[in-house]
């Protein structure tokens, strides 16, 4: 709770007016033309390297919510002069609420949508599949490791576990290419069986989703693995037991 005072004060020091608007108002509002020209300047002058691919308004009056490629989520004063690096909550009917996750969660079911199955390594219950959970992983990743070890009762349970590729350093580094040479093996889920065990694969190219999988990871605000999405569109990050993910994942 001090957390979140604490974040709710500095989106408070921006501005001695700073208005939070209702839903129906948000949505009916445009950027203001010379806030985007601001903020896009400001950035640009300081981090040329920074790429804004969006900048929307936030829910409270002079303050936008300004999305990076690559990068995170902050939210920008008018003038670009300032920003949050964090999250912001919303206080409504319905509690409190992340307003980038609620932003980014109708995002992330549609982007999961368009997802082949055969871009994805799948493991499977033997029964009835009953829920299901896409995973963001790395090879490499010691609580990657430890949640593929609960793979099993996951299936178990009736969750289907659904991996996409995400090697935390990058496209080109050498866990890319373990990576790709699991998603090119003969038999998929052996070679990644293998590789979050630490024993090595026969390296493989092929046509492959990696690099593709990586940006969407980005794009759905990933910023470290394992990263969990349910079917919904919600996140759950970092590594969670079969237990936990069962509670939420089946009820």
């Amino acid at each position: 709770m001090k957390m979140f005072l604490r974040r709710v004060l500095l989106v408070l020091a921006f501005a001695g007016m700073l208005i939070p608007l209702t839903g129906q108002a948000v949505a009916s509002v445009m950027v203001d033309k010379a806030a985007d020209t601001a903020i896009r300047a400001s950035f640009k002058a300081t981090r040329p390297d920074i790429v804004i691919t969006q900048i929307e308004v936030s829910g409270v009056a002079n303050l936008y919510l300004v999305t990076m490629q690559n990068g995170p989520t902050v939210y920008a004063s008018a003038d670009g002069r300032y920003f949050i690096a964090g999250d912001m909550f919303e206080i409504s009917a319905a509690g409190i609420e992340s307003v980038a996750e609620k932003k980014l969660k109708p995002v992330r079911k549609e982007l999961l949508a368009q997802i082949k199955r055969e871009d994805m390594i799948i493991f499977s219950p033997e029964g009835e599949t009953k829920g299901a959970i896409y995973v963001f992983t790395d090879v490499d990743c010691g609580y990657c490791r430890k949640l593929h070890q609960e793979v099993p009762q996951l299936n178990a349970m009736g969750i289907e576990v659904r991996y996409l590729g995400y090697p935390r350093a990058g496209v080109g580094t050498p866990t890319y290419d373990k990576m790709v040479s699991a998603w090119c093996a003969d038999d998929p889920k052996s070679a990644i069986d293998s590789l979050k065990a630490g024993a090595p694969i026969d390296p493989k190219k092929c046509s492959n989703p990696i690099a593709e999988e990586y940006q969407l990871g980005s794009q759905m605000g990933v910023t470290g693995t394992p990263a969990i999405v349910l079917e919904d569109g919600s996140m759950i990050p970092g590594y969670k037991t079969a237990a936990q993910l069962g509670v939420v994942v089946l009820n």
